[in-house]
């Protein structure tokens, strides 16, 4: 070992000495060595520069942001890739090794091409876990070409063409052949040295990459972003993973997933056998959700110099039933995990997402029991069909139409795309056509506007989040207006101003609804898909302000509120409300029994009607303060107590003890809910259940209240 290092030493002296020596030399040795290279491998290098140069064509053709084109981090990826693959040319025999070099060029190719085409019509990059849908272009293939296909798309062909050329060149001259005889121990040199190249590249660029990037990676929430930072070759690696690992999964445990959830259904009764004072009290009434982005409970508590920053949703809240200790059930799906949750009252997955990895189950969903009893439903968004999948997802919730960014114009921007106050404005329009049908409906409308990272802080409106003070002076006896920044310029400022700008646009929205007569026969569900997910210093700041100094108070200070990590957490819960103009008296109040997402869809097929077996959560108006509220991380609260798995620590929320026993109890039940969750949705095991019941003959009973 130190002879090798020693020797390695003793040749970087040499290669310094000469660099010295003679500079102008040196680098016209290096750049002749590399010219010298690359001839001896021309397939190897055309193979390369046409798969690298492909992938940025597929962006320069698709993603048109200045981002984009000046970006070298999708460059170094696709390279690294190409590369990688490439390497592996160099162990094979010489007669195999165009033939491996040419499947791979048609591979890249072929990737940029079904892409490029696929770009045009969903405005996103295709999927692997998409495949199963292709029998459907057989239906509208004369319009795909028509309509879709360009003559860009088929720009890509050029590589393999040039890999072609390039190969009949080199046989005709006869280089291929001296190239190829060279002997055997050469080419596995030049495996090592492609494959480190690649390795060493993969390491730069890892070095690169943030740990927002990093999030958005592993989640594959958004193809094109993915694209944009990580190149179309690495993109479609990722998707691959996460494409097949559920078809994996699912090859092993079916046995013990089952009776995982055999034993957890076994006593759940087929119909809703308990009733109580909100029972059918909304059956047959019309229902919008309104999906409220990032809007946390707390900022319903909140003013600044006098003025509510929430003053829509509280007056929503004082009028209707106002759930204030609800919490959203979130893992890396966030918005979707929100929707998944409560449209079917299941936990998120364990790994993935279930709007990715697994929308092709059997789900019992509100659509589908609601459109039992007649009604048509619909969700409206006015974001790209695919963020989150939701292009394919819906359908397997049962929505009948898809509201999505082609059905808006995109007339103000604020954030990642329409503004809300657009939206709404729009959506109104769209509702007022549904609701002339005559049918009753069940719709779902997600905002956008009061998404991270809040910062069109100019297109908000004029909202000061600072503190305004009226100082007498002593001597002129004059008043003046002294401001203090308080909030100004942290990230949770321009938070809370975003947050009134979408309150605002809430208002708006009832104000147009009401003018419509489309609040006549309806029921408002709002609900908060997740907190904002800003740092705990400032909410520090938040509840610790001092105005003389400008800073937070000292943790010695008397006045000090502490906010660690407990309350931080605890911080998360998210607003839930249930509004009807017809019944605004009877259905004034508070609920403060703690709460999750899973509730919601027993809670309201309690007062609409409709029932489902399968549902993880309950009732509040049944279960009240014995409700335990479990997190996809292990963690659970109830009205008594916060627990932290990951700590094997918890709070007390009351002044009485806390036994081990009740702890023990809670964490059983989180682990059961957890277990029993992700089995039935990665083994699709609600479908298993169905196809049983029919080979035995049994009747299925409509899964509705008496």
């Amino acid at each position: 070992m130190k002879r090798k290092f020693s020797k390695w030493t003793n040749s970087i002296k040499k290669e310094w000495q000469r660099l010295k020596n003679d500079p102008k030399l040196y680098w016209m040795t290096i750049l002749n060595n590399i010219r010298e290279y690359i001839k001896n491998n021309t397939l190897f290098f055309t193979l390369v520069i046409s798969g690298v140069f492909n992938g940025l064509l597929l962006r320069f053709f698709t993603i048109h942001t200045v981002e984009n084109f000046f970006s070298l981090k999708p460059l170094l990826a696709d390279f690294t890739i190409v590369v990688l693959f490439a390497s592996f040319g160099y162990l094979m025999k010489a007669k195999n090794r165009f033939p491996y070099y040419m499947i791979l060029s048609i591979i890249f190719t072929a990737i940029c091409i079904i892409n490029s085409i696929y770009y045009t019509y969903y405005s996103s990059f295709t999927s692997i876990s998409l495949l199963s849908t292709s029998r459907f272009v057989v239906d509208v293939g004369d319009a795909v070409v028509e309509n879709v296909m360009r003559i860009q798309d088929w720009v890509y062909l050029w590589a393999p063409i040039a890999l072609i050329v390039v190969y009949i060149h080199l046989k005709k001259t006869g280089v291929y052949y001296t190239e190829e005889n060279k002997r055997e121990q050469k080419h596995k040199d030049k495996f090592k040295h492609s494959f480190i190249t690649a390795l060493v590249c993969a390491l730069a660029f890892c070095v690169t990459l943030t740990p927002v990037q990093i999030g958005r990676f592993v989640k594959l929430w958004n193809r094109e972003y993915t694209v944009m930072n990580f190149g179309i070759y690495t993109y479609h690696l990722n998707d691959l993973v996460q494409s097949i690992e559920p078809k994996l999964t699912t090859l092993f445990g079916y046995d013990n997933a089952m009776k995982t959830f055999k034993e957890f259904y076994q006593d759940k009764p087929d119909q809703q056998e308990t009733t109580n004072e909100y029972t059918n009290i909304f059956k047959g009434k019309n229902v919008i959700v309104i999906h409220c982005e990032s809007m946390q409970a707390l900022n319903m508590t909140l003013k600044f110099n006098g003025e509510e920053l929430t003053p829509n949703l509280n007056k929503l809240a004082r009028e209707g039933i106002f759930f204030d200790n609800f919490y959203a059930q979130v893992s890396v799906g966030t918005s979707s995990d929100s929707e998944f949750t409560f449209n079917t009252s299941l936990m998120p997955t364990s790994s993935g997402t279930a709007f990715v990895s697994y929308f092709d189950r059997e789900y019992i969903t509100i659509p589908k029991l609601l459109k039992e009893q007649g009604y048509y439903t619909f969700s409206m968004h006015a974001n790209k069909a695919n963020f989150w999948n939701r292009d394919v997802m819906y359908q397997s919730l049962g929505y009948d139409r898809f509201y999505s960014k082609v059905d808006y114009e995109i007339d103000d921007v604020i954030g990642l795309g329409l503004s809300d106050k657009s939206f709404f404005l729009q959506s109104v329009e769209k509702i007022k056509e549904i609701n002339a049908e005559g049918k009753p409906y069940y719709g779902v409308l997600l905002m956008l506007s009061n998404h991270t990272p809040f910062s069109d802080v100019d297109k908000y409106g004029d909202f000061p989040v600072d503190i305004k003070e009226t100082v007498i002076d002593p001597e002129t006896g004059l008043e003046t207006v002294v401001s203090h920044p308080y909030m100004e310029g942290t990230k949770l400022g321009n938070y809370f101003k975003s947050v009134h700008y979408a309150d605002e646009a809430l208002g708006e929205f009832f104000a147009q609804l009401e003018q419509e007569n489309l609040l006549d026969n309806t029921v408002i569900v709002l609900y908060g898909d997740h907190d904002a997910r800003l740092p705990i210093e400032d909410y520090v700041r938040l509840f610790n302000y001092n105005t003389t100094t400008d800073e937070v108070l000292s943790s010695d200070d008397p006045n000090y509120i502490n906010f660690d990590e407990y309350q931080y957490e605890l911080n998360r819960k998210v607003p839930f409300i249930i509004w009807s103009k017809e019944t605004q008296e009877s259905l004034h109040k508070t609920v403060s029994n703690v709460m999750g997402m899973y509730d919601v869809m027993p809670t309201l097929g309690n007062m609409f009607g409709f029932y489902n077996k399968y549902q993880l959560g309950h009732d509040i108006f049944d279960i009240q303060d014995q409700n335990i509220v479990v997190f996809p991380n292990g963690n659970w609260v109830t009205n008594k107590v916060y627990y932290n798995a990951q700590k094997n620590a918890y709070l007390p929320l009351k002044e009485e003890a806390i036994s081990e026993e009740y702890i023990q109890q809670c964490n059983d039940y989180a682990s059961q809910i957890l277990s029993t969750s992700n089995s039935l949705i990665v083994f699709d095991l609600i479908k298993k259940e169905q196809e049983i019941s029919l080979q035995n003959g049994d009747y299925i009973e409509e899964r509705t209240n008496p």
